[in-house]
């Protein structure tokens, strides 16, 4: 992507930050990650810098309402060159972000000490914990500013975050496009090798087809649920025989320059749906439509999950799965969430107020009957347009007569 695109991601953070105030965001994905992966970044450095390399710092100042950001990188390390290859150059990480400054590693504590000498407020991402959890290296570096320069009030950059990652910009779009579209190649290569055989061994028909296709990763470790192992929302396991006559489902995604798809299917393992089977698909597949058709700016995610528990109250008292219609007797089949967002993580940091455009996120009603070994969730991306939404995986097929029809006419 253009550096143009992290200048205007850093420009919305910057738009929120107090006057006065530091920002610094560590380039490591996780607390305490000490591998080199070249995808396994920290997603907000990578949001406002585009720079997919482990160990760097951005720092953003602000300062009388001028905006200046500085990164701090690795010197190059013959020996380390040889072994995991050379460090991007100053010219490359000025050309991939557009930041103002790049400076070496081992002048950022001493930079810190200089910029905090006259700035009054120093943001840092800290992930909100449980009391009994352990402090992280974000929590120690906090701690260790506040004892190291007691005037300086640390405050929390995730909101900021949170708020300038909600809406993506057209360039973000295509890279998700671009993931969903390699998804749609390796669930197609799953209906290819459709029948009776380990969750594992169809799985790795979708594992072989991203990667062939140009995929970066994985947006989530895929779930590949056969029988009533699909009652169990993240079941992970996947090492269960699909039988001829169970349903399986597939919840799986591409991951394509850190941006990602989410895409949930079930299939039929022996190509074709029973009548019940049919049944309660088409009332999913019902359901999600007319979320779609529900979505649109000014509506929250708690709003199109309350339309669609009102819709199952209907339905599955028609098909006389339920009795009364209650919360209670809908939560017995379905208890999750239809909506998040998507973008640089699979659940994007975002604003849970309600949707506008620009944002991304999951349309995924599920029906889990456990009783009868049938678990069913369809899953599609949704842009979130001025007007109302549209969907960004239309290509992938999830009609029961088109996915019959593919499997018949395409099985290897």
């Amino acid at each position: 992507m253009d550096k143009s695109v992290f200048t205007e991601n850093r420009r919305k953070v910057f738009e929120q930050m107090d006057n006065n105030s530091v920002m610094v965001i560590f380039s490591r994905r996780g607390p305490d990650v000490t591998f080199q992966d070249r995808y396994e970044i920290n997603r907000n450095y990578f949001y406002l810098t585009g720079v997919v390399e482990y160990g760097n710092i951005l720092v953003m100042r602000k300062k009388d309402n001028k905006c200046l950001s500085t990164m701090f990188i690795h010197q190059f390390d013959e020996l380390k060159a040889k072994w995991v290859g050379a460090p991007k150059t100053k010219e490359e990480i000025t050309e991939t972000s557009g930041v103002d400054e790049v400076c070496f590693l081992d002048s950022f504590d001493s930079s810190l000490m200089r910029y905090m000498e006259s700035y009054e407020r120093l943001y840092i991402d800290i992930i909100t914990k449980n009391k009994d959890e352990e402090p992280d290296s974000n929590d120690r570096f906090a701690s260790g500013i506040k004892e190291r320069m007691p005037w300086v009030m640390v405050k929390n950059a995730r909101p900021l975050l949170q708020h300038a990652r909600t809406a993506k910009q057209p360039e973000e779009l295509d890279q998700m496009r671009k993931a969903i579209e390699i998804t749609n190649k390796g669930i197609e290569n799953i209906l290819r090798h459709m029948g009776p055989m380990y969750e594992y061994q169809l799985e790795s028909y979708f594992d072989q087809a991203i990667k062939f296709n140009g995929a970066t990763g994985y947006a989530f470790p895929t779930i590949a649920a056969s029988g009533a192992n699909a009652c169990c929302l993240h079941y992970s396991e996947n090492n269960s025989f699909a039988k001829d006559g169970d349903l399986i489902l597939f919840d799986l995604g591409a991951n394509y320059n850190c941006y990602c798809a989410d895409i949930s299917r079930t299939f039929p393992v022996n190509g074709k749906y029973s009548r019940r089977q049919k049944q309660l698909y088409d009332i999913v597949l019902a359901g999600q439509k007319m979320v779609f058709g529900k979505a649109r700016p000014g509506v929250t995610t708690k709003d199109l999950n309350g339309y669609l528990r009102e819709y199952y109250k209907v339905e599955l008292k028609k098909i006389g799965l339920i009795e009364d219609g209650t919360e209670e007797e809908v939560s017995k089949y379905y208890f999750h969430g239809v909506s998040h967002h998507i973008g640089v993580d699979v659940h994007d940091l975002a604003d849970y107020t309600p949707l506008k455009a620009g944002c991304v996120v999951s349309n995924e009603p599920g029906l889990y009957i456990s009783e009868e070994g049938i678990g069913i969730r369809i899953e599609d991306d949704v842009l979130i347009t001025e007007t109302g939404a549209e969907w960004l995986s239309p290509q992938i097929i999830k009609e029961t007569d088109d996915i019959e029809k593919f499997i018949r006419e395409n099985k290897i």
